[in-house]
């Protein structure tokens, strides 16, 4: 049996969404941004559809919304785009050491170009303290970015009370919703974030799209773009919208099932019983974190080791963007994990194809491995 545990990378594209894709593909290949034809006006009306579909998932308007081709670009857009829109209103970014690399290179730019960036600590279990983003924030700052859900740890943050402590003193907020997308209530009206950055495929959807949410309601967040050629997406974002990815992404957003979540979540807790039971198994990160995710140290026994020997099932020592490299991760290194417990740290990501049967599976492989695995490092200490 295999079984994939690593939906935080991404997740499987959804065969709903991969029907209601193809026809977009062959049948209707027509350009958004042609008005000259009927393929072109079924192409655009298609793209707007799916901009609606979106909208409602996140309860904001179809307008607020620009399309991009990932969470990267909407994070760097939004860092950047921002901090170079508004240079008259101050020159300063406060974000957090556990951010996703797109949000910490952005700042790095961002600095090289002038701005000045406050990359503030976390708590051991990965959340930002308010007191320390209230300390930060000066009459200079211009936007505070923090991740909603971690995409190597699952910790939530507390982004409600962020964006009501940030809107007080003046300041936009952005947050990376890539990973909370498919498993998080994600309420604009409730959070009322002024920026939100989202992927597709981290929500059964295709890879290569993605949105930024930039609100319009007053003060409206002015953003320069990144790239120029046409004024697609109201001048935002210039490029040939891919329509069926679009098309593919609204249909991603609407499958969202609190229910379901809850299912996986049971899964989640399902994994984690049995992994305890081996001994020597504690969780990293907080108690408050997305439904698919368990992070564990597994004592005397190396991340690397354990995935080299169980190939059936997929699972990570960190962030697909940063697995080339053997280094312990950013986000534990920001968190305060030693290097031996960030080396003997693995991440799950449970999703909707998951099941019951599979996850009884991993436990037997992943306990049997690692009983193997901990024998041998006692026969080599002798």
């Amino acid at each position: 049996m295999d079984v994939y545990l690593d939906n935080h990378s991404t997740t499987p594209c959804d065969p709903r969404v991969v029907d209601a894709m193809l026809p977009w593909f062959t049948e209707q290949p027509g350009n958004a941004a042609s008005r000259s034809h009927k393929w072109g006006y079924a192409a655009r009306s298609a793209t707007e559809h799916a901009r609606g579909q979106l909208a409602e998932r996140l309860g904001c308007s179809p307008k607020e919304l620009v399309f991009t081709s990932g969470a990267t670009e909407s994070d760097n857009l939004a860092v950047l785009g921002v901090l170079r829109a508004n240079r008259d209103r101050g020159d300063h970014l406060i974000t957090v050491a556990t951010e996703h690399k797109a949000v910490l290179d952005a700042a790095r730019q961002a600095e090289a170009e002038g701005f000045r960036v406050t990359v503030l600590p976390c708590n051991p279990d990965g959340t930002v303290a308010l007191q320390r983003i209230s300390e930060a924030i000066t009459d200079r700052t211009v936007l505070v970015s923090v991740m909603w859900a971690n995409n190597e740890v699952g910790t939530l943050q507390p982004m409600a009370e962020i964006t009501a402590l940030c809107h007080e003193r003046g300041v936009w907020v952005h947050t990376d919703a890539a990973q909370a997308l498919g498993s998080c209530d994600l309420d604009l009206g409730a959070v009322p974030v002024d920026l939100m950055s989202l992927s597709a495929h981290k929500a059964y959807g295709p890879k290569g799209v993605g949105a930024l949410f930039v609100r319009r309601t007053r003060p409206r967040v002015k953003i320069e773009p990144l790239q120029y050629g046409g004024g697609h997406e109201r001048g935002i974002r210039s490029g040939t919208l891919p329509v069926p990815l679009i098309v593919g992404f609204g249909v991603a957003a609407s499958l969202f099932d609190p229910d379901e979540v809850k299912r996986i979540a049971g899964l989640r807790d399902q994994l984690r019983e049995g992994l305890l039971a081996v001994g020597g198994v504690e969780v990293n990160g907080s108690e408050n974190r997305l439904a698919g995710n368990l992070h564990v140290y597994i004592e005397g026994v190396e991340a690397e080791a354990l995935m080299m020997g169980c190939r059936s099932i997929a699972m990570s020592s960190g962030s697909a963007c940063t697995s080339a490299t053997l280094a312990p991760s950013h986000v534990l290194r920001a968190m305060g994990l030693d290097p031996d417990r960030a080396a003997g740290s693995i991440r799950f990501g449970l999703g909707r194809f998951n099941t019951e049967a599979q996850i009884e599976f991993a436990v037997q492989q992943l306990g049997a491995k690692i009983t193997e695995l901990r024998a041998m490092a006692h026969l080599y200490e002798v």
